[in-house]
């Protein structure tokens, strides 16, 4: 599985051709036609970033936002869902990029005065 690929699994859903998430993926440091590696940290807090940056988008866009009412009831469900995920993804990425931050450091005490 490529990275283009590991993306559509990421934004399932979401309509947009190859192209664009190309430029989505290459905005994010990755190449789309290079195998994606589960191991790699990197790779997948770039996925996430990618994913975030297209929901991002699909959020500036008001056709997609505009309330729609229906037999008197207000249908902004998708509003709301859309939000909640990239809340959830910016989390996530907040918790990667933290995890990384602790793995640079051998512990987590430093020394205040020295002699």
């Amino acid at each position: 599985m490529n990275n283009l690929e590991r993306l559509k699994l990421e934004v399932q859903g979401i309509t947009l051709t190859d192209e664009e998430l190309t430029i989505y993926i290459q905005e994010n440091n990755l190449e789309p036609s290079i195998i994606y590696n589960p191991q790699s940290k990197e790779d997948k807090l770039s996925i996430y970033n990618t994913a975030l940056s297209i929901l991002e988008s699909i959020a500036n866009n008001p056709q997609l936002m505009k309330t729609i009412k229906y037999k008197d009831t207000t249908l902004d469900s998708f509003h709301d869902t859309l939000m909640a995920r990239i809340d959830q993804l910016e989390r996530k990425v907040r918790e990667m990029k933290t995890n990384f931050d602790r793995e640079d450091v051998s512990s987590n005490t430093f020394m205040l005065f020295n002699s």
